[in-house]
């Protein structure tokens, strides 16, 4: 196709050439003969004429199929020249603003008189891909410095959170490809084993070895990376590490050779998806289908925390990973286990102002809490809920909401981080505390009591600067 470009400055003509070659048969058109002796004699196809006179256009053999691309410095209206292309039977036009501050208003003021025309503002055209490489070439960096400094590691642990999620497993089982380990040399491991269902069934399918470890064990390995949990997580326990990757709001009190924490990213998986890319690494159909397995259930399905990275990679994941598998792990999240907790939190849970709130005293599994949170905030009238119980001699919440409201990892912080483990997102968030510091703070509270505290520090905090005529309506 012919395209016939209109321009001022040497840079935007060099650019358009090596862009537009060999796609298009371009002809550059400039208003200096100076200019256009300098380019041809560099192997462009450049003529000098007035582009403000119709009959330039006429002896360049202008056609209503040729692309015209009219470059718009902002130093003079392009109307003299957009006009002359109109009379001469240009239909094809576009119009490149660069360095234009406002494109907006003057695509507004040319399409007023010349309808037909398309405007690109260079910066949108070029600005996200570049910071888009530019992150790559960063993200790249820090991986080859991971990988130098893991590489004469005999024993490297990955470790994850207690009750490990998708996005945990998939997660480690992604940086062992980062740093370019097997099975044999890092171990993926946590301080807790893997029960819930459908990470159960994700595990086997996969082939997912996840080992128990202690926390004296720890120290025994040569280099030891966390994904998707941070040191505070493990009560003091943990406090030096040696890297660091998690989506989670950055928390204090630990050192790290190496982070990468990203809060606004809606899942870990995708931090490194963007790892695995950076480097060029081949990613298997297996580590592929644990990546969107897991963005698709920490953001379910986009619907919470996610953000154009966390559809960025699951776009590149899609056609490298088993659809099939994924439906088939989907299908361990409804058990009867799961159907009595919700049974039971209907019984004796307890709805104010669109908070729900229930305990469900204890329980043998902590994943029966978040399950139940997250199925009653799909209720209608529900656009809070609150969660808890008492796992393992620890009082476990788990908060959610729509997104659009106070911030539920905010909530938690407030009221338990004193005395525990608390931390989230705006849309989610949890606590864990040990049961006695809960009663030396709360006191000795029982069920309905239990239900009740919560539920007031819930509504406490939602009315907190919040305007009567702004508040949840009381259902």
């Amino acid at each position: 196709m012919r395209c016939l470009a209109v321009c001022q400055t040497d840079l935007v003509i060099r650019m358009l050439d090596e862009i537009l070659l060999p796609s298009f048969e371009v002809e550059f058109l400039v208003d200096s003969k100076l200019m256009a002796r300098r380019l041809h004699e560099a192997g462009l196809n450049v003529t000098a004429a007035d582009p403000r006179r119709t009959d330039t256009y006429l002896k360049a053999d202008l056609t209503p199929g040729t692309c015209v691309i009219v470059e718009d410095n902002g130093r003079r209206s392009p109307r003299k020249i957009l006009g002359a292309i109109r009379d001469a039977g240009g239909t094809l036009v576009y119009v490149l603003g660069v360095g234009i501050s406002d494109f907006r208003s003057r695509e507004e003021e040319l399409k007023a008189q010349f309808p037909e025309l398309n405007y690109l503002a260079l910066s949108e055209l070029f600005g996200g891909p570049l910071l888009t490489e530019f992150s790559r070439s960063i993200t790249r960096l820090k991986v080859q410095q991971y990988q130098r400094f893991f590489s004469d590691a005999d024993r490297v642990l990955i470790l994850l959170h207690n009750e490990p999620d998708p996005d945990a497993l998939a997660s480690g089982l992604a940086l062992r490809n980062v740093l370019r380990r097997t099975r044999q040399t890092a171990i993926i491991a946590a301080l807790e084993g893997v029960t819930r269902p459908e990470n159960v069934r994700m595990v086997n399918l996969l082939d997912i070895h996840v080992e128990r470890v202690t926390a004296a064990q720890v120290a025994e390995y040569d280099r030891v990376a966390l994904v998707d949990v941070q040191p505070h997580y493990f009560g003091g326990a943990i406090d030096k590490v040696d890297l660091v990757i998690d989506h989670h709001p950055e928390q204090p009190g630990y050192s790290a050779v190496f982070k990468d924490i990203r809060a606004d990213y809606g899942s870990t998986s995708t931090i490194l998806t963007e790892h695995l890319r950076a480097v060029d690494a081949n990613i298997s159909e297996r580590a592929a289908t644990a990546l969107l397995y897991a963005i698709k259930s920490d953001t379910l399905f986009f619907n919470r925390q996610a953000n154009r990275v966390d559809i960025d990679a699951f776009s590149y994941l899609y056609p490298l990973s088993d659809a099939a598998l994924i439906r088939k792990m989907e299908g361990a999240e409804i058990t009867m286990e799961r159907l009595e907790y919700v049974l039971k939190a209907k019984q004796h849970g307890r709805m104010v102002e669109q908070v729900f709130c229930a305990f469900l005293g204890t329980t043998p599994r902590e994943d029966f809490i978040p399950y139940v949170a997250d199925f009653y905030l799909q209720l209608e009238d529900v656009r809070w809920t609150v969660v808890s119980g008492i796992v393992n001699d620890s009082v476990i919440m788990s908060v959610r909401n729509l997104g659009y409201s106070r911030n539920a990892g905010e909530f938690v912080r407030k009221y338990f981080a004193d005395i525990g483990s608390a931390g989230g997102h705006r849309a989610m968030a949890k606590a864990v505390v040990p049961l006695r510091a809960f009663r030396e703070k709360f006191g000795n509270v029982q069920a309905e009591a239990f239900t009740e505290r919560v539920l007031a520090m819930a509504l406490e905090f939602l009315h907190e600067h919040q305007p009567p005529d702004k508040r949840l309506v009381r259902a």
